[in-house]
Formats: structure tokens, C-alpha cells, sequence
């Protein structure tokens, strides 16, 4: 049966999507990003202030925006903090439906993951009655529709990890791998220099690897050239920005255009003397 999530089906068939990463823990933020046209948004609760009550207005928020760009609405991705069964449980039940699961070494790691998001006995996910993901109860088949709508992402973000990606890869249920740049190049010793030619090699081989093994690879890259190339090379959900530095650097070259223009006038005045 075809899932109606939107995102799984694009990766499923090979269509790149192109996304957002959000670090602002605001809903109002949340539908500000999502109604941009952007494929799929992040919302992560990794290194963002956010928890599981929070990210409920987020999604509700997101949602809110889907119904403005109903021709072509965003996706949300959860990120939890961690790859933990009781986090994972929460936000299924809040509604999420795309998760990316952080620090995933090995396909026993990746097989916990899928085992979370799944209702026995082809996993551990807890049954609850009432919850948002299931319209608070009113949709009777959600629980043996879920795992056919649920789109498991995990990140491989060492050394190690890289090594593994087949193992990982063929692990049933994983939809794709992401692999995490800043956390590799600081596995690969370049913690300062995450696009030092060494770790863009590894995130080459990566990207073709993970196609390769028919799963679908994906990567946070802001440097436009490189996305692109990413993108080329197979990539098939790419976060292109993140809003924190979008706002933060727009803010920055606004003062400092003032700031520069101050200098300016100062230096006319000083020299009309």
C-alpha cells in the first residue's frame, strides 16, 4: 500500500528534496519556515533549546502553514536529541512522522531505531490511545497504518559509522541516511575545516555508497556550490540553510552596512577641517 507521506515517497522514487534547517525553537518561527516553499523543514531538538510539549506547537505550526501552500506543502523532520525509544514514543504520538536520529553507529543501533517506531510485535513503540497521531483516537486504523506513513532517517556522523553504512543501510526500514559533516570532520581530526578535502572525499564515497545500497542519502550543506554538487553526486534531501544563520547574518550585514557608513562620514568630517 502507498504511504501518504509525502517526503517517504519522494525519497522512495528518487526525487531530491531540498530543505531547511530550523534551530529556533518557535512555532511562530516554525510557520514563518515552512510556509517558504522549502520541500522538508528540520525542526531539532538536539542542540536547540526545544523538548517534547514545544515541538508540538512546532509541528501544529507547520501544519498551519500546509494549509496556506496546499499545492506544495513543507515536510517536517523531528530531530530528537537522541536515539532513545521513550523520546522517539513522544513524539510519534505528538504527530511526528519524519524522524532523524542522531549518532547511529552500527545496524544494531539502526535496527533499535526501526524497532521504536514500530507497534508490536515488529517492535517496541508503546500503544497509546488518544494522541495527536492519531486525531486523539478518532482515526480507528492508525495503528496498523503508522509504520506504512513513519519515514526513519538516521545520521552516520564518524569514522566508524562510515564504515558501516551497508551494515546500516540494510537494516529493514531505514528510509534513508544522513551523514553529519561537522561531527565527521571532527572524527576525522578537522574539526576546524569541515569542508577540508579529506572529509569532502568520505562524503563523496558516502553519498554514492548509500545509493548504492538503494537507501536514500542525506546531508546539511550551506555552501551552495557544494549542495549543488552533493545534490549531483545523488543527495536526496538536502538542508541548503539553516534559519538561525539566515536571521544572524542578516542582522550582522545590516548593522555593519550603518556602522560603515558611520566610519565614512566621520572620516569626510575630519578631513573638511
Amino acid at each position: 500500500m502507498e504511504t501518504n507521506n509525502k517526503f517517504k515517497r519522494a525519497l522512495a522514487e528518487c526525487r531530491p528534496q531540498v530543505g531547511v534547517w530550523s534551530t529556533l525553537p518557535s512555532p511562530y518561527v516554525s510557520e514563518l519556515v515552512a510556509g517558504s516553499g522549502f520541500d522538508w523543514v528540520l525542526l531539532d531538538t538536539e542542540h536547540t533549546p526545544s523538548d517534547v510539549p514545544l515541538m508540538m506547537q512546532q509541528l501544529q505550526a507547520v501544519d498551519a502553514a500546509a494549509g496556506v501552500v496546499a499545492s506544495s506543502p513543507t515536510s517536517a523532520v523531528v530531530r530528537p536529541a537522541w536515539n532513545d525509544a521513550v523520546l522517539i514514543k513522544r513524539y510519534l504520538d505528538i504527530g511526528a512522522r519524519n524522524l532523524l536520529l542522531p549518532f547511529v553507529q552500527n545496524a544494531e543501533e539502526a535496527a533499535a531505531a526501526v524497532a521504536a517506531t514500530r507497534y508490536a510485535p515488529r517492535g517496541i513503540r508503546g500503544v497509546g490511545g488518544a494522541t495527536r497521531a492519531s486525531n486523539f483516537g478518532r482515526a480507528s486504523d492508525y495503528i496498523v497504518n503508522a509504520e506504512r506513513d513513519l519515514c526513519v532517517l538516521v545520521q552516520v556522523e564518524t569514522v566508524s559509522a562510515l564504515e558501516r553504512i551497508e551494515e546500516i543501510a540494510a537494516v529493514d526500514g531505514i528510509d534513508g541516511i544522513f551523514i553529519g559533516p561537522a561531527d565527521l570532520s571532527a572524527s576525522m581530526g578537522h574539526a576546524d575545516n569541515p569542508r577540508h578535502p579529506e572529509v569532502d572525499a568520505a562524503i563523496n564515497d558516502a553519498i554514492q555508497r548509500i545509493r548504492r545500497c538503494g537507501k536514500a542519502p542525506g546531508i546539511l550543506m550551506t555552501d551552495e556550490a557544494r549542495a549543488k554538487q552533493c545534490l549531483d553526486m545523488g543527495a536526496l534531501f538536502v538542508a541548503v540553510a539553516i534559519d538561525l544563520l539566515l536571521l544572524r547574518d542578516g542582522l550582522d550585514s545590516s548593522i555593519n552596512r550603518f556602522k560603515n557608513c558611520d566610519k565614512r562620514q566621520s572620516s569626510s568630517s575630519a578631513s573638511s577641517y
